[in-house]
């Protein structure tokens, strides 16, 4: 699965040089050069881990690392000139997970970026995931899902939605999180966007949405994906 990282740095050619080398490596790259443009891209997507300068044109990381932890548990990578010892404890402090003294060296940053990436979500060459439930078939992996052997067609947020619930099922997942972990740290969406989108996934998922049998309502919490326990 191709793992997104989020550089956050207002040093055009270095991130220019961060981003082809990472993405040589695999990794889906984007970048933004403020913490305004961090918060505005954070609304809409959700990333694998960030990479987050300290000095920025209109803040400073540790505010929107501050910011960030009490919405999401993203990995950060703190990457920056300022290289103090009270500024390495600041960091980690207030939630972020590495700290990479500038100048660095592309293949360390590498090395960082791999560490992290496994320690958080596992090896990138692990199986396939794959979930089944009744005739449905969903490949997170490969971000496929097929019903009695034929493809459905998702929307990328209804496949993020029925991925996250695929890897929390049997488990009642509050609409918060939900939206946190789909929409993003910062999202701006509201409860009934969530609605909607399981309604779509019923809709295309259920053999009948008005009473599912899978993708259920759990009162007063948010959500379930209920599969049984040999699934």
């Amino acid at each position: 699965m191709e793992r997104t990282i989020l550089i956050i740095d207002d040093d055009a050619d270095l991130t220019l040089i961060m981003s082809d080398m990472l993405s040589g490596y695999g990794y889906k790259v984007s970048s933004v050069t403020s913490v305004e443009e961090a918060f505005s891209v954070l609304e809409k997507s959700s990333f694998h881990l960030l990479i987050l300068d300290i000095n920025l044109p209109d803040g400073t990381g540790f505010d929107l690392c501050k910011e960030l932890r009490e919405v999401s548990t993203v990995p950060v990578i703190f990457a920056s000139a300022r290289t103090s010892e009270t500024d390495r404890i600041a960091g980690f402090d207030i939630g972020g997970d590495d700290f990479l003294p500038k100048p660095y060296s592309m293949k360390e940053l590498l090395s960082r970026v791999n560490a992290l990436m496994r320690r958080t979500y596992g090896f990138a060459d692990e199986e396939e995931k794959i979930l089944s439930f009744g005739d449905v078939q969903v490949n997170i992996t490969a971000r496929s899902v097929t019903k009695k052997g034929e493809p459905v067609s998702l929307s990328l947020r209804e496949f993020d939605l029925l991925a996250f619930l695929c890897e929390h099922k049997n488990q009642a997942q509050p609409k918060e999180k939900i939206l946190t972990s789909v929409w993003g740290a910062f999202m701006t969406s509201e409860a009934s966007t969530l609605t909607v989108h399981i309604r779509w996934l019923r809709e295309k998922l259920e053999d009948d949405p008005a009473d599912p049998k899978y993708i259920k309502t759990v009162y007063k919490v948010g959500y379930m994906l209920e599969v049984p326990e040999n699934a």
